[in-house]
């Protein structure tokens, strides 16, 4: 390395010298900074010129034109060019640099995500983002700087595709460090396999994680943009982060998701509760069951600080898929329940219509105003299956196949047979029935059903 920038040292004295015209954006600074300098140097070019031109006997016309150039050396190739003449002999045996400033980005890497990384932010930061990520591009940059001063070809390439390892090894440690499932033989026989737990600790480091994937992603193209610039032009159209942005997308997707399968799991004792309440035993409406005031609790703890830390973009991401999952687990917890009687029924509508008000107030609690229109649409309508299905509960034993097919046109005889079940109805009053049922809806395309045995309760598909 030595050696290296001595010779292009030594390229750079000859370049000031003898180059004319073809001088680095180095020599015109200092040709900026001391004019007679340059001028002296423009008179000892035109000298050397004048003594070669009558020692080599060189054409009056050709004299005149070389003339002609000395009037303006700023002409391209007024001069000869000796950067990279010496120097780019060095170029094939640069691998031991590469090798040496990736040990070194590595060895970094690990130190910051072992030893300095605490997974939290500094109080009163307004990025929100982890420290490490600031550091590895730090690094980088250094390593980037270091090597462009000596080379701007290959090994300024290869150095490039050092910086994307690097920065894919970040984000596989990111990815790493979320949450995990419960697994094993205990989770599986607890039905707690896959289920993700998580503190208020874990939840502001997902959000940490998700805003430093992102400035990562917008970093490493930046990044790009820059080795393009300095690089030389045969390799500019080479010089490409969209597999390393490709990855911190991904930690984003499984950051947001891990998020809300973490707040998903806080409702399940929640569910519980819904199905124990004695719905064939109520004996008039009241105000919302405690189950909801549970629910509610659970988002009023830990939507604000979710909606602080998140962007918009994200905040909005997560409310969508909070609704998406919620929404349709409330449909399928009711067919969980035992026999639903009609004050029953009524108090779970008003349930139904508690919960609703409350994930439409989710944006409020997040302090987020910038919340797209389309969400409150979706959990109307997602909720409004829930509603659908009491009503048909609700709903006279003679017409309870017609109220069906009007309000869910989309449900299977299996829900059917589940509904008469919550109403209470014998296998025997079920018989008939479930044969009007199946003669009236021949564009259904399900097996019939007939009253042998219980069927199982529906569960979510994929």
């Amino acid at each position: 390395m030595q050696a290296l920038q001595r010779t292009l040292e030594f390229e750079e004295e000859l370049a000031e010298k003898f180059s004319g015209g073809t001088t680095t954006a180095r020599n015109k600074e200092l040709e900026s900074d001391d004019e007679n300098e340059g001028t002296e140097h423009n008179k000892i070019v035109s000298d050397i010129r004048k003594k070669y031109e009558k020692k080599l006997g060189v054409p009056n016309d050709e004299a005149e034109q070389d003339k002609e150039k000395q009037k303006d050396l700023s002409v391209p190739g007024a001069g000869f060019n000796f950067h990279g003449i010496i120097s780019s002999c060095f170029e094939p045996y640069m691998a031991v640099y590469t090798e040496l400033e990736e040990k070194s980005l590595v060895e970094q890497l690990d130190k910051l995500m072992q030893q300095e990384e605490k997974w939290e932010t500094e109080e009163g930061s307004q990025t929100n983002i982890l420290s490490s990520s600031m550091q590895v591009f730090l690094v980088i940059r250094r390593s980037l700087k270091r090597c462009s001063a000596l080379t701007k070809n290959q090994t300024l390439f290869n150095l490039f595709q050092v910086f994307q390892r690097i920065l894919k090894a970040y984000a596989a440690k990111l990815y790493a460090r979320l949450p995990k499932g419960g697994t094993g033989i205990v989770a599986a026989a607890t039905g707690t396999d896959g289920q993700i737990r998580t503190s208020d600790r874990d939840e502001k480091m997902i959000c940490y994680i998700v805003n430093t994937a992102e400035y990562c992603h917008q970093t490493s193209g930046e990044l790009a943009e820059n080795v393009a610039k300095i690089i030389s032009s045969q390799f500019s159209d080479k010089v490409d982060m969209s597999d390393v942005q490709d990855e911190f997308s991904a930690v984003i997707t499984k950051a947001l998701m891990t998020l809300v399968h973490g707040v998903e799991t806080k409702f399940d004792a929640e569910m519980v509760a819904m199905t124990r309440v004695p719905w064939s035993t109520l004996e008039s409406v009241g105000d919302q069951s405690e189950y909801v005031n549970g629910i509610s609790s659970i988002l009023s703890s830990t939507v604000p600080a979710l909606g602080s830390l998140l962007s918009p973009t994200y905040f909005q991401y997560f409310l969508d898929k909070l609704a998406a999952s919620l929404g349709p687990r409330f449909y399928l917890n009711i067919y969980k329940c035992k026999h639903i009687s009609e004050t029953g029924a009524q108090q779970m509508l008003l349930d139904t219509q508690a919960v609703k008000t409350v994930l439409l107030d989710i944006p409020a609690l997040g302090k987020q105003t910038t919340v797209a229109a389309s969400y409150s649409k979706f959990v109307t309508r997602e909720m409004s299956k829930a509603e659908a299905l009491l009503k048909v509960i609700l709903s006279p034993v003679d017409s309870v196949a017609s109220t069906y097919r009007a309000l869910l046109p989309e449900g299977t005889p299996l829900e059917f047979q589940r509904i008469l079940e919550l109403k209470g109805l014998k296998k025997a009053d079920q018989q008939a029935i479930l044969e009007d049922f199946n003669k009236h809806s021949p564009s259904i395309k399900h097996p019939t059903i007939t009253p042998t045995a219980a069927p199982p309760v529906p569960t979510a598909t994929a």
